[in-house]
């Protein structure tokens, strides 16, 4: 159930849109623009800056946007006037024109390349309501309508219910890591882990939960700290767990850091940038597991098996095995951390 964080991208084909969209014709009414999901490098420089109110719960676009002299929030405010950055996963998508809808817009732009499912989006919103135009540039979409009393409240994140039969019932939402079931990795992991974990534990990545069920079932643990980085996905993780021991950190999993050390780390690493692999992310877990344990700490991971993980557990643990192994996924045992490694940025992006 891992979460990943922002890679630094063009920002260039959203502005050149927007650009082109008010050079044929597009014209704001007054008030505030909220934007949902902007992503990390992202700029909107034809839109005028003191009206923006941009909404990203995914921790590192948030901050990286931050950084970058934005205001941001975790959530989407009402406006007249919003922007939907489309995300891959199309019922995401759908979700945030309903809630732009629901706030208040009566005006929503939506603008996404055609890797983002652009054309499908754009089909559904012109079978239910007049599209006032459109722009294409830059392998992408920017189009905009008036919703006029039109009702999206069917395409509203509905919760799902995906099951475990010892672990019980889990809550889910379009858009968050394994939202159709629990991910046959995680489910590998759980199998394998001891019947007694170390009494303070973490969850780097914990999406909405699941592994961190298993760690809590098993004997020894006081205490577990869930680390996501998608701010639904950890709410989730909140009503899926109300274990009094569990803790939840809405931070990067690859740059947090306690107060002190943890006995015992699990983890479902992440591996891609969209549909691009990078194992880059799967190492930077790694590392940050190591900084986060104790001297005599364990690690336990799974990773798809062709994954080039051994030479970093290697360097980075005194001990490391594999404990289990299907034809796709392998799942590890690292001990006794080195050296503390010091910690480096990873450019991410959500799976």
């Amino acid at each position: 159930m891992a979460n990943i964080s922002p890679i630094m991208t063009d920002p260039a084909p959203r502005e050149a849109r927007l650009t082109l969209a008010f050079d044929e014709g597009l014209s704001l009414p007054e008030g505030d623009i909220s934007v949902l999901r902007p992503r990390a490098g992202e700029r909107f420089d034809p839109l005028p800056a003191a009206r923006l109110k941009l909404a990203q719960g995914f921790r590192p676009d948030h901050d990286a946007l931050v950084q970058a002299g934005f205001e941001l929030a975790q959530a989407p405010v009402a406006a007249p006037i919003a922007l939907v950055c489309l995300p891959r996963a199309k019922a995401e998508g759908l979700a945030l024109i309903a809630q732009a809808v629901q706030l208040g817009a009566d005006l929503v732009l939506v603008d996404g390349q055609k890797t983002d499912g652009i054309e499908s989006v754009l089909k559904a919103v012109r079978a239910r309501v007049e599209v006032s135009g459109t722009v294409s540039k830059a392998h992408g979409k920017l189009f905009w309508f008036a919703p006029s009393g039109t009702d999206f409240s069917d395409w509203q994140a509905q919760p799902q219910t995906v099951s475990d039969p010892d672990l019980g019932d889990f809550q889910t939402l379009p858009g968050v890591f394994s939202a159709d079931g629990i991910d046959p990795g995680s489910a590998l992991l759980a199998q394998h882990l001891p019947d007694k974990l170390p009494a303070r534990m973490a969850d780097l990545g914990a999406g909405w939960g699941y592994l961190s069920a298993a760690c809590l079932a098993r004997n020894g643990v006081e205490a577990l700290h869930l680390v996501e980085a998608e701010a639904s996905a950890l709410e989730l993780a909140r009503s899926n767990i109300t274990d009094p021991r569990a803790q939840f950190h809405w931070h990067d999993a690859c740059n947090f850091a306690l107060p002190g050390p943890v006995d015992g780390v699990v983890m479902n690493p992440p591996f891609h940038t969209g549909r691009k692999p990078q194992p880059e992310l799967g190492l930077a877990f790694i590392a940050s597991a190591a900084r986060s344990l104790g001297n005599r700490g364990k690690l336990w991971m799974v990773a798809n098996r062709h994954l080039p993980y051994e030479v970093a557990l290697a360097s980075l643990f005194t001990k490391h095995e594999i404990i289990a192994e299907t034809g796709t996924f392998r799942v590890w045992l690292a001990q006794n951390p080195r050296k503390k490694p010091a910690s480096a940025p990873v450019a991410r992006t959500r799976r």
